[in-house]
């Protein structure tokens, strides 16, 4: 497999070659296409360690009280409930919000590794600053995701197979597009979808707080992927685009079939005393294309977020439409404008942090696009 480069803006260089970077040419080489997200960063600068941005001191009963919403929670709508009384409901809850903030800890420093590994491959400067401004963003997701977890838990859980193998792919793999599509579209419109959803479902304020302050950020490196879908999709080959296409349908199968799935936590139902392999066969069965389907119907779903980030990017084409379709309805999807579901709750986050820094400006990310 090779680079799929449209435009000079992503052109790489393979990683052991740094004298490609001491070529005096390609100082002067610089794309404006990413200035306005580079200089946007002072709008939405936050400190997670300083108390005047969040304070993660702020206590919550984790024993007694559910950190979101448990109508919102997968097992419950299944036979798995019925197992439990409300104890061992909010236990289960609990661990499973322990497990999802979890998997976006370990997100999030895929997300650093792979953003520092483009400052290893891309030529242009401007290109080449943005990915090091956005290893810098993702290491305070970290910082701030490891704090929040320390004070609800102690620690984090260990990553599940599924998001560990694809987030190893994505940094270790050679290719800028594989980087791109599966991190900034794919793994970045998972995580819009998460935060939107824990924003709306949370019940714990330092834990809405927490997502709040995290989409500020990640709306933008959502954009720097539009901008690589506006700027190379158009001008794919039939095969380059077939190639792309395959591959994100195929890491949208593992991701909706693992990332909520029992066989991936297993510890979280034995220490409620349920059995997991039973406790996958409840799931497996509760889990129909029409259940999908009528879960997916919620705008803030995070599998209708990350297709709708593929429509909009134009990587869904006819060939793999009807793969979707079996749980959305496409074509209102397609309707439906180029705001994200966490563009709203970024930019009210924004306002915030401007007032709290001084700041005296607003660059929305929804205004961001490729020109």
């Amino acid at each position: 497999m090779e680079n799929i480069t449209k435009d000079p803006a992503y052109n790489a260089v393979d990683p052991s070659d740094f004298p490609a970077m001491l070529e005096v040419e390609r100082y002067g080489q610089r794309s404006s296409a990413f200035d306005r997200i580079i200089s946007a960063t002072h709008d939405h600068f936050w400190d997670p360690l300083d108390k005047t941005y969040i304070d993660f001191s702020t206590p919550f009963d984790i024993e007694n009280e559910y950190l979101t919403n448990p109508a919102a929670n997968p097992d419950l709508k299944t036979a798995i409930g019925d197992k439990l009384n409300e104890k061992q409901k909010i236990k289960l809850v609990n661990l499973g919000v322990l497990w999802s903030l979890s998997s976006i800890l370990h997100g999030e420093q895929g997300a650093l590794a792979l953003s520092a590994s483009l400052c290893h491959i891309l030529r242009d400067p401007g290109a080449q600053e943005y990915a090091a401004n956005q290893t810098r963003e993702e290491a305070r997701h970290v910082t701030g995701f490891s704090a929040y977890i320390k004070a609800r838990w102690g620690k984090p859980a260990k990553v599940g197979p599924a998001l560990g193998n694809l987030l190893n792919e994505l940094v270790s793999s050679p290719l800028v597009w594989k980087k791109l599509v599966g991190m900034q579209l794919l793994v970045e419109g998972l995580a819009m979808g998460a935060f939107a959803t824990f924003y709306k479902e949370a019940r714990d304020p330092l834990l809405r707080h927490i997502m709040q302050l995290t989409m500020t950020d990640e709306a933008f490196h959502h954009k720097f992927g539009k901008i690589w879908a506006d700027r190379t999709i158009p001008k794919l080959s039939k095969s380059e685009h077939e190639l792309i296409e395959d591959w994100a349908w195929e890491v949208f199968q593992i991701l909706l079939y693992n990332l909520a799935s029992p066989d991936q936590k297993a510890w979280i139902y034995e220490s409620v005393g349920l059995d997991p392999a039973w406790c996958q066969q409840a799931f497996m069965e509760a889990m129909t294309d029409a259940g999908i389907r009528e879960e997916l119907q919620e705008a803030s779903n995070i599998f209708r977020v990350l297709i709708k980030t593929l429509l909009k990017a134009g990587i869904i084409t006819d060939r793999t439409r009807g793969n979707y379709a079996a749980y959305i309805d496409m074509a209102e999807l397609y309707a439906e404008g180029d705001r994200m579901i966490g563009d709203d709750i970024a930019e009210e986050g924004i306002k915030f942090l401007m007032k709290l820094n001084g700041g005296k400006r607003l660059v929305s990310p929804s205004s961001i696009a490729a020109e």
